[in-house]
């Protein structure tokens, strides 16, 4: 290989999801181990894959996102190597290894297709959401991919009683076991998020981790209505 490209050469292989830079996800694909991603989202691959858009199982658990906004995903099968990326986002790979995480949909890349899954509407907003808020939750043993508008910080809750308060634009992700609540706050609209008017958090609080990207794009999401 010419010199100056052999550090962007693939790494062997050591897990069935890892990432290759920051940007891209590398999936080790074997015939009974079936991935869901983003539709759109395949950027190469090695091997025998083959893809299905909008599968019966999705279309089934898909009914129940009343607001329109659910990602649409594609089923591959095969055996070889994916490559999967999301506009150059940032790619966060979890190993959920029995637990289970709450994904905004927005940011869900892939997830292990025998993992349980879910749509459900985010308990504790609904006076501060007019249809409400919507996630992915997924659980089990197996891998999950993420996305995130740049570099994440992951904050540990510590279970402890002080809550732990996050602009809903910037949310990716949380540990579903953690209790959720909306926060209106008048003082702090122009503080916290880039909206106008009332500025809206959510607060959370118990055992678990909330994931937050650096970015603030409130077309990503619906945005909270008083």
């Amino acid at each position: 290989m010419n010199q100056p490209l052999a550090g962007y050469a693939p790494a062997p292989v050591t897990a069935r999801m890892e990432n290759h830079g920051n940007h891209m996800l590398k999936v080790a694909m074997q015939t009974g181990s079936d991935l869901l991603a983003r539709v759109g989202s395949m950027v190469a691959y090695e091997g025998f894959i083959q893809y299905e858009p909008n599968p019966p199982a999705v279309r089934q658990i898909a009914r129940d996102w009343m607001t329109g906004e659910g990602a649409p995903l594609m089923k591959c099968t095969g055996d070889g190597l994916l490559y999967l990326a999301d506009y150059g986002a940032d790619v966060v790979v979890l190993n959920l290894n029995g637990d289970g995480i709450s994904v905004n949909a927005t940011n869900l890349l892939a997830f292990d297709a025998h993992l349980s899954w879910g749509v459900e509407r985010v308990k504790g907003l609904a006076k501060f959401a007019g249809q409400g808020l919507w996630n992915t939750k997924i659980s089990g043993q197996g891998w999950v991919a993420l996305t995130s508008r740049g570099k994440p910080i992951v904050v540990d809750c510590g279970g402890g009683e002080d809550e732990t308060y996050v602009d809903p634009d910037a949310l990716v992700a949380w540990s579903p076991n953690l209790k959720v609540k909306g926060k209106r706050s008048f003082k702090a609209q122009s503080l916290i998020g880039r909206g106008s008017g009332e500025a809206y958090q959510m607060a959370f609080s118990g055992q678990g981790i909330v994931v937050v990207q650096p970015s603030e794009d409130s077309t990503d999401r619906l945005r909270f209505r008083g």
